[in-house]
């Protein structure tokens, strides 16, 4: 779309939230009802886009992108109601005779811009968020998932008008032509460099935003740790979607005493996974495009590989990787990987590790494999990232009961549920004020010693 086209559509959408169209209840339920239904209408199409565009198997599909996006919007279609009604707060008594409440009201004509990854769940679960909090909103996908932009647009166009809800296709010229323009609210998923540009094109308009970004988050395993099972579930997040998850275990901080055991259970896993050959397996995908793909082989250092490290140049694929003896000055740690390379390193004190955690960035995820309750204790108190499990990876994501988010350099801002309707919504703060009483003692002029004593106890 053009320039001119853009303002054009972002106009008819200012037109249409301001005729309250979208404020009453009945109509955002009546959205989310019609979202639903298509998602589930178009389900085959969006695995089949997805298995285009990222090699994904419908299974997987549907486990991380579909199933998902219908749990959010049920969970919409659930509590809407409930979330934008007005709550009663307590009034203090210097403001008796008076009704103090917190009313939500949606930002207004919102943008979403979604990343290549996970191109459907990260695209629709914002929007059903945006739709239950009463906004309009402008939907921008990647343009290196064009299948899964295409089913996107034709769901989104079956649902809703285009003053109500609508698609921009298209790469860089689009995304810096939507940043031009003032809306209401930013909602961004995508990499540390691009959300750096989207947060300063926003501040332009002095516009909020949410940011979902990543980093590189990091997956301790103590000599606590059942290794087996640790093994098998990071095996899990490390390779889902062929390693290109925000919150996948970027790299692993293992306990020297059992590192070695570790490393075995992990090719184990491997095998037992994905096959002897996981580039055959149908079921595991492959990197986005050929940019990707060299920028990952590049991180790979044949001398520290320990399993893995086939390549397979003609369909982007790399097969799961595993590299021990990694040290923080070797390429795979110098940047976020979002690839199926898994660099292992020792450690042999814990508080070490906290201490080396504490001065990096803060990452959008962080794991720890352990049965020591102190470990527990000092990861979920004294570090600081966006959220993460115990004893698990990744499925900290898969429920709308949490909020969702990074902080710092990981993001700002969260969503999925609760915290999705109030990332759209702005909260007023409202004092209804009854006149048949009117309290003397706030006037001027201030001389009575009595209207004093009373402001005294009014508000304490």
């Amino acid at each position: 779309m053009t320039n001119e086209e853009i303002r054009n559509l972002l106009e008819k959408q200012r037109a249409f939230f301001k005729s309250g169209a979208t404020i009453p209840v009945r109509f955002r339920i009546a959205q989310l009802e019609k979202l639903y239904a298509a998602v589930k209408k178009y389900e085959k199409e969006i695995h089949d886009a997805l298995k285009r565009d990222l090699g994904k198997s419908h299974y997987e599909s549907f486990m991380c992108e579909s199933g998902l996006v219908e749990s959010e919007i049920s969970w919409m279609l659930r509590h809407t109601r409930k979330l934008s009604r007005r709550r009663t707060v307590y009034t203090p008594l210097a403001q008796f005779s008076s009704h103090s409440y917190c009313q939500p009201v949606p930002y207004g004509n919102t943008l979403i811009m979604s990343p290549w990854n996970y191109p459907f769940l990260l695209t629709m679960d914002p929007l059903a968020d945006a739709i239950a909090a009463g906004n309009t909103a402008i939907v921008k996908p990647s343009a290196y998932s064009p299948a899964t932009s295409r089913i996107i647009e034709t769901i989104l166009r079956e649902c809703f008008p285009e003053e109500y809800v609508a698609v921009v296709t298209g790469g860089r010229a689009e995304n810096a032509a939507l940043l031009d323009q003032k809306f209401d609210l930013v909602f961004f998923t995508g990499s540390q460099a691009v959300g750096k540009e989207v947060l300063r094109r926003c501040a332009e308009h002095l516009t909020p935003a949410v940011l979902e970004l990543g980093g590189k988050s990091p997956c301790i395993v103590d000599a606590s740790a059942d290794i087996p099972l640790a093994a098998k579930r990071i095996v899990f997040g490390k390779y889902l979607n062929c390693g290109q998850t925000c919150v996948a275990p970027d790299y692993i901080l293992c306990q020297r005493s059992v590192k070695d055991a570790f490393v075995a259970e992990v090719i184990k896993q491997i095998r037992e996974q994905y096959g002897d050959n996981p580039l055959e397996n149908p079921d595991y995908g492959r990197i986005i495009n050929e940019k990707h793909f060299r920028r990952l082989c590049g991180m790979i250092d044949p001398a520290k590989v320990v399993a893995g490290g086939e390549t397979d140049p003609q369909n982007c694929r790399i097969a799961p990787t595993v590299m021990d003896h990694v040290t923080r000055d070797d390429a795979v740690m110098g940047e976020e990987i979002f690839g199926p390379i898994m660099p292992i390193l020792p450690f042999d004190s814990f508080d070490a590790v906290v201490d080396d955690l504490k001065e990096a960035d803060k990452p959008l995820a962080l794991y720890l494999f352990s049965h020591d309750r102190q470990h527990i204790r000092r990861v979920t108190t004294e570090l600081r990232y966006g959220g993460g499990c115990i004893n698990d990876v990744v499925i900290h994501l898969a429920t709308s009961s949490m909020g969702f988010g990074g902080v710092g350099e990981s993001g700002m801002g969260s969503y999925h549920g609760k915290a999705g309707f109030e990332a759209f919504s702005h909260t007023k703060s409202i004092v209804n004020k009854r006149t048949w009483m009117d309290l003397p003692m706030r006037y001027q002029p201030y001389k009575s010693r009595l209207y004093e004593a009373l402001l005294h106890i009014f508000l304490r």
